[in-house]
């Protein structure tokens, strides 16, 4: 096989700007200050330090929601209904030839170009961008609106548009003056600032490849993605993200320099420098290097790489074009109705891993499209800081993981519980309200004649003092992506006169393909189609459920000097095939029902997916943090759980000590266990008989007996990012768990007589 590739020719003009004015608060490290509060109200205490994609089908990694969406503030452009297939069923080849793949739809070259999916009208037919020209019409749009804001110390700072895209070109020169080659990459390995945005940016414009590196990667993992990439550069936070590139700085031959953005550098090396010494680099440089390169970009050249985070192999980079950014950004903002910043500017806060896509495309792209404005959390945010953040910010628009949303409501009913009597029964009949109001205004998608009288009296005494108290009293837009959320979690906020909308997509789709909307949307649901875009259900079955298919200018480029692996993610026709399972309702919502490759075929022949089953349990037995069922060619479905725990604030470790919400539903049921270790294996009889009680309410509402759960046990430990059952997003692992975990899962099986019944009246092994 062989490639034609087009060399690059001057698409546009550059604008040449003026050199750029001192923005001398960029110079010294301005990450994110310590944590000056603790949270009484809500915490969200660690979750996945990272929210990325886990791989799973096909090896390919794909996130269950990839972006945000900001404010529900409406604006007089028409919105173009979307359309979707879902019963098409052609055939998707094992492999594909060049000549049937239409190559110029997709490449596997850094240097390549592909051709872009236009349509002929409504959003599909938007003009193609690069990046540069997006950020320049945005300065001239929004130049003196606030672009950026962090904290140092007690001091909030903020840059503007002009002096960000400014920043960007110097940072950009200096890149260049380092020795940064066309096609090559920049790594940046840290927590999110405006460092962060500026290197990433300035990549791009300087004819490399912005890279996110997981700030929980090992040293080896780094060195894969920098050798991968071919990193010229790597900006990284602080002495301990540079130590990772220094352990393997002698295998990277293209590495040229480093750069440390926050702290000061506890010791001189030649190519170190500091944030202050990089951008000094490029302030005088001339502009004419610089706009050369940015005259022969195009919008169908790669600029940004999304690894992947997988359980098998390693990671892919995917290649997102200048389009993809471009016009992904276009179409979230216009369907989910965003304001701009001329009219009321848009907030978010900047808190999940910039080196997953759904980060990047809610806080540097789609903010950047509609000239809003991008704070900084604290770098412990996920450790209980973030709500001080909202509180300050007060976002109008907000994207949690689904570990963000349960922790705010174990703590919530947690400080509940401990409330007089009156508060208490003042909660529960305000929640009854909400709840029942607001799915009364779902089913009718908005479109209440009416709002009842109680509604409004429990919107005074309950629901603003909460939104306010979680910071989000003028947040109109609520999200959830990047894994899947329990209806239990979605309930308890909508009972609350929150709407957590969720969201769906992966990195190969540059973030979002189907987005809930605040007069849109169905509990469980990931929304409708983002206009502009297309989904095919692949071979149906009898139900509807077949594989989900994408088509759109979102989709991605293909795997960086991986062919096949681009070949299997892509068919003949162009289609991207999630790997996810789903089905349409009547009214065009789409619901994922499963994972392909995670599918449990029992050795009956019964196809099982596992994650309903998982969430009712969770649900059913609120003890239990994680759930996985086995069963593959197995004659019956065991279950592996783990028990809610407290988790080391360094290192993000699963302990002993259970959580305080764990030990008073402990002490409820009659237990004086606070330690994992004291029920872990069936050591407290009280608390495995109230777990088998959950589990046959779970087996009661089987729809066969084959998708029973005949045995349990407890593991002795939470699962974990820092344990490797869990990926970046949360999700989990399950080759990996199904390896570290194979003596207990194999003890599920041992028995000579195969249990025929739900109940388990003895201890797990």
């Amino acid at each position: 096989m062989h490639f034609t590739v087009c060399e690059p020719t001057a698409m546009s003009t550059a604008v040449v700007m003026d050199p750029p004015r001192d923005v001398s608060y960029l110079r010294s490290p301005c990450g994110i200050g310590d944590s000056v509060a603790s949270l009484d109200d809500v915490t969200v205490d660690f979750i996945a330090n990272e929210s990325s994609e886990e791989e799973s089908a096909g090896e390919r990694e794909e996130e269950i929601g990839a972006n945000t969406e900001l404010t529900n503030h409406p604006t007089d452009i028409p919105t173009e209904q979307p359309t979707h297939t879902e019963t098409v069923s052609a055939h998707r080849p094992d492999s594909l030839s060049l000549a049937v793949a239409e190559p110029e739809r997709w490449t596997s070259r850094g240097d390549g170009e592909v051709k872009l999916r236009m349509g002929e009208s409504g959003f599909a037919a938007e003009p193609s961008l690069t990046v540069d020209q997006m950020f320049k019409t945005a300065v001239e749009r929004f130049g003196s609106y606030t672009a950026l804001g962090w904290k140092e110390g007690e001091q909030t700072k903020t840059i503007n548009y002009k002096e960000y895209y400014q920043a960007c070109r110097t940072a950009a020169k200096s890149f260049l003056k380092l020795g940064l080659e066309r096609y090559h990459g920049v790594g940046i390995l840290g927590f999110n600032s405006a460092e962060w945005f500026i290197s990433d940016i300035a990549a791009i414009l300087a004819g490399g490849f912005a890279v996110g590196i997981y700030t929980t990667n090992s040293p080896e993992a780094c060195q894969y993605l920098a050798e991968n990439c071919k990193a010229n550069i790597v900006v990284v936070e602080n002495h301990k993200q540079l130590q990772k590139i220094l352990q393997v700085q002698d295998k990277l031959p293209h590495l040229k320099a480093i750069i440390q953005y926050k702290d000061s550098l506890k010791e001189k090396r030649p190519n170190l420098y500091t944030w202050a010494e990089f951008m000094e680099l490029g302030r005088d440089e001339s502009n004419i290097q610089l706009d050369n390169i940015i005259a022969t970009q195009k919008p169908n050249q790669c600029c940004t790489l999304i690894y992947t985070s997988g359980t098998t192999g390693q990671p892919k980079g995917v290649m997102l074009s200048h389009d993809n950014l471009t016009w992904t950004a276009f179409a979230v903002g216009r369907h989910v109705r965003l304001t701009e910043a001329t009219k009321s500017q848009e907030i978010v806060v900047s808190y999940l891993p910039l080196s997953h896509i759904a980060a990047q495309m809610v806080d540097i792209w789609v903010t950047m499209k509609v000239g809003g404005a991008t704070y900084f959390a604290q770098p412990d945010a996920l450790k209980g800081s973030l709500v001080n953040t909202m509180r300050e910010v007060r976002p109008t628009a907000f994207m949690g993981v689904p570990r963000v949303w349960e922790k705010m409501q174990e703590k919530m009913k947690s400080i509940g519980a401990k409330s007089s009597t009156v508060r208490r029964k003042v909660a529960v009949w305000a929640k009854g309200v909400g709840l029942q109001t607001n799915l009364r205004k779902m089913n009718q998608n908005g479109a209440m004649t009416r709002t009842p009288m109680n509604y409004r009296l429990a919107k005074k005494l309950v629901f603003r003092k909460v939104r306010k108290a979680l910071g989000l009293d003028r947040c109109t837009k609520c999200y959830t992506g990047a894994a899947p959320i329990t209806k239990d979690t979605l309930e308890f906020f909508l009972s609350l006169d929150i709407p957590v909308l969720e969201l769906y997509g992966m990195s190969e789709s540059t973030g979002p393909h189907t987005i809930s909307l605040p007069d849109q949307f169905r509990l469980t649901s990931v929304g409708k189609l983002i206009p502009g875009c297309e989904t095919k259900i692949h071979s149906p079955d009898q139900e509807g459920n077949g594989e989900i298919c994408f088509w759109g200018r979102h989709v991605f480029m293909g795997y960086l000097n991986q062919a096949d692996k681009t070949e299997d993610a892509l068919d003949a026709e162009g289609w991207l095939h999630s790997g996810d399972l789903g089905k349409h309702d009547d009214n065009g919502f789409l619901f994922i029902t499963g994972r392909i490759k995670e599918l449990i075929i029992t050795a009956g022949g019964e196809n099982i997916p596992p994650v309903p089953i998982e969430d009712a349990v969770k649900e059913a037995v609120s003890l239990v943090s994680n759930a996985m069922l086995i069963g593959d060619k197995r004659k019956f479905l065991a279950m592996l759980l783990t028990i809610k725990c407290q988790v080391n604030g360094d290192t993000g470790a699963p302990e002993d000590e259970l959580t305080p919400e764990a030990v008073e539903l402990c002490q409820k049921l009659g237990s004086n266990a606070t330690r994992v270790s004291e029920i872990a294996g069936g050591r407290d009889r009280v608390i495995h008989a109230a777990i088998q009680e959950g589990i046959n309410r779970v087996n009661e509402n089987a729809t066969s007996n084959a998708q029973r759960i005949q045995k349990w046990t407890i593991l002795d430990q939470d699962f974990s990012i820092t344990g490797g059952e869990l990926g970046p997003t949360m999700k989990l692992k399950r080759p990996v768990v199904m390896k570290m975990y194979k003596e207990q899962v194999d003890n599920f099986y041992k028995e000579v007589v195969t249990p025929s019944t739900p109940d388990n009246p003895l201890p797990p092994k």
